[in-house]
C-alpha cells in the first residue's frame, strides 16, 4: 500500500513502504527524537539526524551529534530539513522572553541555520510554531497542523520551503484539542513539546522524497494531475 492521492484535499493515510531510489544524503538539523530521519530510513533514504543532545530515536548509528553548522559541511546535503528551538522565538514566549538575550540568540541561531543551509542546498525546509522568525528569514511559505494528518490536535505549525513542494493533508480527522497546552510541568517538557507528530514526519518523508526522485521542477510538480501523481507515488510499491 502507498499514499495514494484520492482528491485536491489530500492523500489516504495508507503508508509507503517500498525503498525509494534516490540517493543523496538528507539532513535533519535539530531533531534528537529521529521521528523523520527514521521515516526516511524506512524508505532507504540516507537520512542523519543531528543535535547537539543525545538521539532519543534509538539509532545513534544515524545520529550526528554535533553543531548545526558543522553537520551542513559534513556532505553534499540532497536535502534539509531544520527543526531550530523554538523556546524563545515562539510568540507564545513574548511575556517572558521579549528582547532578551535569549531572544537574540534564538533568533541568530534560527536565521543563521536558515541561511547557511539555503547557500549549501536546493531543498530546505524549516520549521518552528508560531514565531516571530517571518520579520528575519521572510514570509512562511505554508501553516500546517497536526488534525491534518491524523491526530486530532491542534498546533499551528509554520513551514519556510526552498526548492520543497507545500505537504498536502494525508488524514484529516475529527479533534480540534491543543493537547500541548495541557502537557504537566516535568524537566522533558519541553523536549516532549517539540517532538514531530509522527503522521506529519510520515507526510514530509514521503512527499518530500517523491517530489525529489520524481525530476520535475517545483513548478511542473505543483500543476501536474492528480493521476500523474499517483502514477509516481505506485511506483515505489
Amino acid at each position: 500500500m502507498f499514499n495514494r492521492i484520492t482528491n485536491d484535499e489530500g492523500y489516504t493515510s495508507a503508508r509507503l513502504l517500498a525503498n525509494t531510489c534516490y540517493k543523496q544524503p538528507i539532513l535533519v538539523g535539530f531533531e534528537e527524537s529521529q521521528a523523520i530521519t527514521k521515516e526516511l530510513r524506512a524508505k532507504g533514504i540516507e537520512a542523519y539526524s543531528c543535535d547537539l543532545q543525545e538521539c532519543s530515536g534509538g539509532h545513534p548509528e544515524w545520529h550526528l551529534q554535533i553543531d548545526i553548522f558543522q553537520a551542513l559541511k559534513l556532505k553534499k546535503w540532497g536535502g534539509i530539513i531544520l527543526h531550530p528551538p523554538c523556546t524563545f522565538t515562539a510568540l507564545c514566549g513574548n511575556r517572558w522572553y521579549w528582547n532578551s538575550e535569549k531572544r537574540i540568540e534564538g533568533i541568530e541561531l534560527c536565521k543563521n541555520a536558515w541561511n547557511e543551509a539555503c547557500k549549501v542546498c536546493d531543498y530546505v525546509a524549516l520549521e518552528q510554531p508560531k514565531t516571530i522568525m517571518q520579520k528575519y528569514i521572510g514570509q512562511r511559505t505554508q501553516t500546517i497542523h497536526p488534525w491534518q494528518f491524523g491526530h486530532g490536535e491542534t498546533k499551528e505549525t509554520w513551514l519556510w520551503l526552498k526548492g520543497f513542494p507545500k505537504l498536502k493533508p494525508t488524514e484529516i480527522v475529527e479533534g480540534r484539542e491543543n493537547k500541548i497546552w495541557k502537557m504537566p510541568p516535568s524537566k522533558d517538557r519541553g523536549k516532549l513539546r517539540s517532538k514531530t507528530y509522527p503522521g506529519i514526519a510520515s507526510a514530509i518523508a514521503i512527499q518530500f522524497i517523491s517530489f525529489l526522485e520524481s525530476g520535475y521542477s517545483l513548478s511542473d510538480w505543483d500543476n501536474l494531475h492528480i493521476s500523474e501523481k499517483n502514477r509516481i507515488f505506485a511506483k515505489y510499491v
